[in-house]
């Protein structure tokens, strides 16, 4: 139930934005695929994936506005989307079941950086919950993957070496590597989900 839940949830945030079909299934399934490359037990691979779903649950308290606007940012708007791991947080905090798993945590540290050099805490390092890591990675590839008024959506192998370079700076190098492991395997599961999402449109 908890899992059906999450993924639903996702699916309503995704909703919110033109350009994030899909995005919290592709999350979800990529760094669940992630976490059992790097060792962790099913249990554990199970509680990255519902968090995967949830990561951007926040983005319920960034304007409509923001969400939608058709190119960059402005400094103010920014700071705005830049609330939405923080906002996630709250919202799932109160609910006894997650907080147990330690999905808050993860969802309020996902946009954090390796390096430190992230938000909302500036967490750096092992500082940052696993899970959360392994979202960042997940999160950055769908995001690439995608089309945005601003910038057109990279291809996979693009997608693949810009997370490459970015290891040991944006991305736990140890998380990097498990994602090299399974970028065939990632890539078949993107493309089966937006696939999926295409058919059930034309019905």
């Amino acid at each position: 139930m908890v899992h059906e839940l999450s993924e639903s949830l996702g699916l309503a945030i995704d909703a919110k934005s033109p350009f994030a079909k899909n995005h919290s299934d592709e999350v979800a399934v990529v760094a669940h695929s992630m976490a059992l490359a790097m060792g962790l037990p099913p249990q554990a691979a199970d509680l990255v994936h519902i968090a995967g779903h949830l990561h951007d649950i926040g983005k319920i308290g960034v304007p409509d506005a923001v969400l939608t606007k058709p190119g960059p940012l402005t400094r103010e708007e920014w700071a705005q989307m830049r609330r939405h791991p923080e906002i996630g947080a709250a919202i799932l905090r109160p609910v006894q079941t997650m907080r147990e798993m330690g999905v808050p945590e993860i969802v309020h540290s996902h946009h954090e950086r390796y390096d430190g050099q992230g938000y909302p805490r500036g967490l750096r390092n092992r500082a940052i919950p696993l899970g959360a890591r392994l979202i960042a990675v997940a999160d950055t590839l769908s995001a690439m993957l995608q089309h945005r008024p601003y910038r057109g959506a990279k291809k996979f192998e693009e997608a693949c070496a810009e997370i490459g370079k970015c290891s040991g700076t944006q991305f736990d190098p140890r998380v990097v590597e498990a994602f090299m492991s399974v970028r065939d395997k990632a890539h078949q599961s993107i493309v089966q989900l937006r696939e999926a999402c295409c058919f059930q449109e034309k019905e």
